[in-house]
Order: C-alpha cells, then structure tokens, then sequence
C-alpha cells in the first residue's frame, strides 16, 4: 500500500458495500481504526460515509453508526430510501448512493492528490478515470477473496492501487481487549 505523508486524501465510504464485504470476510469494522490507520499514512482531508437510511417510525440499527460517524470525523452523506412495489407486487426499497458519491468526488478532485473509493462496484470505474484525468490518483478498497469476488474486475484495473480488504482486517477491526472490557462494563 503506497500513501505519501503530504498527499492531500479524501475517503469515500460505501457504506452498504464496505458492509458486505467485510461481513463475506467475517469481521467488522471499526471505524476509528480505519480512520487513524489512514491518518497515519497520509493528510486526510475528508472521510465520506454514504448511507440510504429507512424512512420508519421503528428503531434503525443504523442510527448509532451513523451518529457515531458524524461526530467523530466523518462527512456522512445520507439519503432516505424509497419503497415501492416491483411488477409481481412484492415491497422493494431502493437507496442508491452513487450519484452522491460520484458528485462529490468529483467536486473535490481539485483539492486532492489521492481518492480511496472503498467500494467494489464496477459502476463506479467511469467515474475513477475521470478523477484520474484530473491528476488525483486512486485506490480501490474491496475484496477478491470472498466468494464470490466483491470488487469489479474493470474497476479493479482501473485503480492506480487494489488494496484488499481483507489485508486490512488486522488493522480496522475492532480491539479484541476493549471490545471484552466494554462487555465487562456492561454487565458490571
């Protein structure tokens, strides 16, 4: 993985996608992890996290994180979902954030050296070369090693770097000992 120390770099977290993949891998994702091990390898300018959220009266799981996020250094970009019914009637909800990803990678661009898309979706491979044309270059965190292969082949080449998530695992998951310790405090 190779980061500058002075490179102006922005994270652009798809959220669901970044989700998935680690749970294919088997772990979870720390996010204060992910954002210093970042932080310590390059001048992060902005951490994007994108979300479509459901529009309920019910308690979202997705709240805490997003919450949590949005204090602690994160750019959290969300959406409500939209609900519909498909031909055979069955619900459908729909939240899609890639034109909000796309936009605001490409407003931000000019200010930066270096993107990381964490994301494996191979929508996303126009946008990465038109970013590159800019003269920012671009990483692609995602994986190959689930089954099957989260992270689409043409945006995989596309990339300037692969970087696979699963290499990263050591480094952004959660703490095994704090997580014990926060288990401790709560039954205490």
């Amino acid at each position: 993985m190779h980061f500058l120390p002075d490179e102006r770099v922005a994270l652009f977290i798809d959220g669901a996608n970044l989700y998935s993949a680690s749970r294919n891998l088997g772990f979870d994702v720390d996010y204060r992890n992910l954002l210093e091990f970042f932080r310590k390898r390059a001048h992060i300018i902005r951490a994007y996290y994108y979300s479509a959220v459901l529009e309920t009266d019910e308690y979202s799981p997705l709240k805490p994180l997003t919450d949590w996020l949005a204090y602690n250094g994160y750019t959290l970009v969300t959406k409500r979902t939209k609900e519909f019914f498909d031909e055979n009637g069955r619900r459908r909800i729909k939240g899609n954030m890639d034109i909000e990803l796309a936009i605001d990678m490409l407003d931000m661009a000019p200010h930066l050296d270096h993107v990381v898309l964490f994301s494996g979706d191979g929508d996303f491979r126009r946008l990465i070369e038109s970013v590159q044309k800019k003269g920012v270059r671009c990483s692609v965190v995602s994986t190959l090693r689930s089954s099957p292969p989260m992270v689409a082949d043409e945006l995989r080449r596309q990339a300037a770097q692969f970087i696979e998530l699963q290499d990263l695992a050591p480094k952004i998951m959660p703490d095994p000992a704090l997580r014990e310790q926060a288990m401790q405090q709560r039954l205490a």
